[in-house]
Order: structure tokens, then sequence, then C-alpha cells
């Protein structure tokens, strides 16, 4: 067998404690992305070089905007880990719900959560829709590239069994290692993806074309998934599992199809224009 070269980093969850209260790394990793996103699209409003006219909110509108995305993210994942992934342990364990600590937020369902959350915050700020919705895909690969750490951090998601030379023995499950698919989907969902938007965003100034950095994010990630898909570990049994796909997949298809519809939107209406 080749020999391992990516031992697990012996990283405690719990990163501190304040007397009875124990502070994980999950929670930091999602506090720290939600506050670069944050400050991310702060600075992308007060760029005027981005936007051909004003921009669509004032930068200050940004602290409304953290809440209502933290709220899509918190209980869209939420909930979409419990009903696209494992509803029978839930209802069994329908406390287990509410432990968030524990892991188990799924990406899908805090997009449809996220996306709730720009259309309600649009609709209260008499703002566009699509404009902030790009706001928030420019950022939003900085809250995945977080969140893929803390999911390695946990031992969750795990990839598939491996023995090439970078697999990783997870405690928690012990022999034999697996592909650390967080580490792939961190790299790939997170930070190719945030350049990839960040060269639309100022070197083709695509802020100027409401969608299409959404559709840019959502056709970026939908593929990436599905290509991490292929290492990374999933639940065989699942309705939507085949001998060829993971339910992941199939929930990424619809992304990479809105997506390609919301690029061809925006090329169209310059064609026009």
């Amino acid at each position: 067998m080749i020999p391992l070269l990516l031992p697990y980093p012996e990283i405690d969850p719990i990163a501190f404690t304040i007397g009875p209260v124990a502070v994980r790394w999950y929670g930091l990793a999602y506090m720290f992305g939600l506050l670069f996103a944050w400050i991310y699209v702060r600075r992308l409003l007060q760029t005027p070089a981005l936007w051909p006219g004003q921009p669509p909110i004032a930068p200050d509108k940004t602290d409304d905007l953290l809440l209502w995305v933290t709220l899509g993210v918190v209980v869209g994942g939420r909930l979409g880990n419990v009903l696209l992934f494992d509803p029978a342990y839930y209802i069994a364990n329908p406390m287990e719900i509410f432990a968030v600590w524990k892991g188990g937020m799924a990406f899908h369902g805090g997009l449809l959560g996220v996306i709730l959350a720009i259309y309600l915050f649009a609709r209260a700020n008499k703002a566009p829709m699509f404009a902030i919705a790009d706001l928030v895909s420019a950022a939003a690969p900085m809250g995945i590239f977080f969140g893929r750490l803390a999911n390695f951090i946990n031992q969750e998601v795990v990839g598939r069994v491996s023995d090439v030379p970078w697999a990783v023995v997870f405690p928690l499950l012990g022999e034999p290692a697996r592909h650390p698919s967080q580490l792939y989907e961190a790299v790939l969902e997170g930070l190719a993806l945030f350049l990839l938007l960040r060269y639309f965003t100022h070197g083709r100034k695509a802020l100027g074309s409401p969608g299409l950095i959404t559709g840019i994010f959502l056709l970026g990630y939908g593929s990436a998934r599905i290509f991490c898909e292929f290492f990374r570990d999933y639940d065989p049994s699942h309705a939507l599992a085949t001998a060829y796909s993971t339910p992941s997949m199939a929930y990424s298809l619809p992304m990479i199809a809105i997506g390609g519809f919301l690029i061809w939107r925006t090329r169209d209406q310059k064609a026009t224009a």
C-alpha cells in the first residue's frame, strides 16, 4: 500500500471554553465565513467603478442583509439536512434537529433558505433582487470555504475509501484511509469559485448585468460539487442514489440548469439592448 502522507491533524472540535460554554470550531467557521462575506459585500458596494450607476443598496444596509442571510443559512441548511438527507433519523430523534453544534448542514437547503432571505430583503428594501443575489453570490464562496474546513475538523461528510498518497485516516472512523473530500470542496467550491467570481466582478464588471454573477455561481458550484461527489462518501440507500450518482449530484443539476439560464438571460439582454 502507498504510505499515507497526510495524517489527520488532531484538532479538538472545541476551540475554547468560557465557563460552562464550549465554543466549537464549527460555529466559528460559520461566523468567520459570514463576517468576511459581509465585509466583502460592503467593499463591493463602496467601489463605484464596479457599477454602471448607483449600487443597489447603501453599504449600511449590509448589516440587515447579513442578518437575513444568516437566518437563511442556518434555518435552511439545517432543515435541508433533515428533509433531504436523513428524515427517518430525525423523525425518530426530533430533538436532534436543534443540535446544530454537532454538524449536519445541507448546502442545498441553505441555498433555498438564502434565496428566500434575498427575496424578502429585496422586497422590504425595494431593491432589485438579482442585484442583491449577485452581491451574496460573489461573497458566498468565503462561507463555503470555512464551512468545508469545519466539516474536516468535525470529521463529517468524509470521502470515499482510497489509497492515494494524501488519503486520511479519520480517527472517528478508523481504518481504512479516505479521500479528504472536504478539502477538495474547500478548494474548488470555495477558493477557486471565489477567484472566478472575483475575475468577473472586477475584471469584466459583471455586476452591471444583474443575475450574471448569480448564474456563474450556481453553474460553478453545481459543477464543482458534482465533481467532488465522485470522491465523497454517501448513503447508497438514499432514494436518489444510484450506482453512478449521489443525491447531491441530483440536487446540483437544477443549480447548473438555472445558472446556465441566468447567464444566457444576461447575454441575451445585452444582445438586444
